[in-house]
């Protein structure tokens, strides 16, 4: 598939951005009031800012952006309607948890159950996200139960940087914020080894045969197009497999190293500034190789043996 910059910010801005907004619900939720109003504007800003530049920049792929509010109509059916509305319905009551647990609004007691039904709707906003992918037979390396928890995992793990960076800005880290940025890259890195073991030994079931029911043997006589279009474009993007080796191991690296970089902050506080943008670039660098390395099974027509 052609990796669509506006859908790459969108699943990583805003995964960064409900990564943080639910860890700072559930500390409100375990620990009361946060300790100054400017640490709770700030990082709630932040949070909803990035959740609010990823929903708008996947508005950009599509062909009518002004009438992207009638993907919510669909929910029944649709997990990208789904998330469409989780979202929608996330933004109140995270402005909600965020007016009482800054103590804008005098309502302790309140602080709790909006701090969890916050992060509740976070969570269950990127799973819709991960399963608008995962939920799509007609890509192998997508239909596979990982990758859900893989977007959770990164959510988390840049949630949980960004955390530590805001937290140490107004001198409020604690080892913990680091220990769990640690845990939630350590998950990510292992996720995807194994993710990406399971679509390169995984059986190439989706062949011309399998397509046209009329089994093995079955050739192609002359592709449906000459010249370049839409499809082939969009849907019969490839990149080398030297390259998509390269690029993991570039994702592992960053993830490594923002990895080191929190365990290190333990000591040194301010390396957690470092490891945000360490983390920011394995989470794009891993979202854009999620989307070439997907092969749809309309190639099969376009040429392709298997998909």
């Amino acid at each position: 598939m052609n990796p669509a910059y506006s859908v790459i910010l969108f699943t990583t801005a805003s995964g960064a951005g409900y990564g943080l907004l639910s860890l700072l619900a559930l500390a409100g939720a375990s620990h009361g009031r946060a300790s100054t109003q400017a640490f709770a504007f700030t990082s709630l800003f932040i949070a909803l800012a990035l959740i609010t530049t990823g929903l708008l920049s996947s508005t950009m792929h599509l062909g009518r952006p002004e009438r992207a509010w009638r993907a919510l109509s669909q929910w029944r059916s649709s997990w990208l309607s789904r998330e469409g509305v989780s979202a929608i319905i996330t933004y109140p009551i995270a402005i909600a948890f965020g007016a009482c647990w800054s103590g804008l609004i005098d309502a302790p007691a309140l602080v709790a159950p909006l701090g969890y039904a916050t992060a509740i709707m976070c969570w269950i906003t990127v799973f819709c996200t991960g399963k608008i992918y995962s939920s799509l037979k007609t890509i192998r390396a997508w239909n596979n139960p990982l990758v859900c928890p893989i977007y959770i995992a990164f959510a988390l793990a840049t949630g949980a940087v960004l955390t530590a960076a805001i937290a140490n800005a107004f001198g409020r880290f604690v080892i913990f914020q680091a220990i769990l940025a640690m845990i939630a890259i350590v998950a990510c890195s292992i996720l995807k080894f194994i993710y990406w073991r399971k679509i390169d030994n995984a059986k190439r079931t989706h062949t011309m045969a399998a397509a046209t029911g009329l089994g093995e043997g079955v050739s192609q006589w002359e592709v449906p197009h000459t010249s370049m279009n839409f499809i082939m474009k969009e849907m019969g993007y490839v990149v080398g497999r030297r390259h998509a080796r390269k690029l993991r191991l570039v994702v592992l690296f960053f993830l490594n190293l923002s990895f080191l970089l929190m365990y290190l902050a333990t000591n040194w506080q301010w390396l957690t500034y470092l490891a945000v943008p360490a983390i920011a670039i394995a989470a794009w660098v891993e979202r854009w190789l999620f989307f070439a390395e997907a092969e749809h099974v309309v190639g099969l027509y376009y040429g392709k043996q298997f998909a």
